[in-house]
């Protein structure tokens, strides 16, 4: 099996553990092997033959908040919506929300993929079928680097119409207001 050099790469696994090894200077060695003395020192500094990822170190979004994000997660994970409606719920919380980014935001978290095997999914009871207009109405805590916040989810799971709202304090007036809410937003 090859070695897989990015694109740009001016040496390979052979060349740098060469580089590593070898006593010679680094003008000596950039003009052996057709290098920049920058490569060189690079090279010599590193433990290792192979190249580092790319890219910022701890992965973010630039679109979305940490709150954001871990209000799609706390989302996800316990409706198992596919990405569409997903994205059709939360658009109305987060306008900025793509479907771009909310698969991005999916991705780093690790549940960007429903499970297919049926021994893979959760043991889950059947929902009983409702009427379009009852709402399954549910809270769930949200942990962020700045603290906790809640979530308030109301489901249809007939027509799918989702509202959702993220509060710092979950207590009667939190609630209240949100059942407000959830009353101006039916179609």
């Amino acid at each position: 099996m090859g070695q897989v050099l990015h694109r740009s790469a001016t040496t390979t696994e052979a060349v740098r553990r060469a580089i590593q090894h070898s006593q010679e200077s680094m003008r000596t060695l950039s003009r052996r092997y057709g290098i920049n003395q920058t490569t060189v020192a690079k090279w010599k500094k590193r433990e290792g033959t192979e190249d580092r990822r790319t890219g910022p170190a701890v992965p973010r979004s630039t679109v979305l908040s940490v709150e954001q994000e871990a209000m799609i997660v706390a989302f996800r994970k316990p409706t198992l919506l596919p990405l569409d409606d997903c994205l059709y719920a939360l658009q109305a919380t987060i306008p900025q929300l793509t479907r771009s980014s909310l698969h991005r935001c999916l991705e780093r978290h690790g549940i960007s993929r429903l499970p297919e095997v049926e021994g893979d999914k959760p043991k889950r009871k059947k929902c009983d079928t409702y009427p379009i207009g009852f709402f399954h109405i549910d809270l769930a805590e949200v942990r962020t680097a700045e603290g906790k916040l809640y979530l308030f989810v109301a489901i249809d799971r007939t027509s799918k119409f989702v509202v959702v709202e993220l509060v710092e304090k979950a207590d009667m007036r939190a609630a209240a207001a949100f059942l407000e809410t959830l009353i101006e937003a039916i179609p």
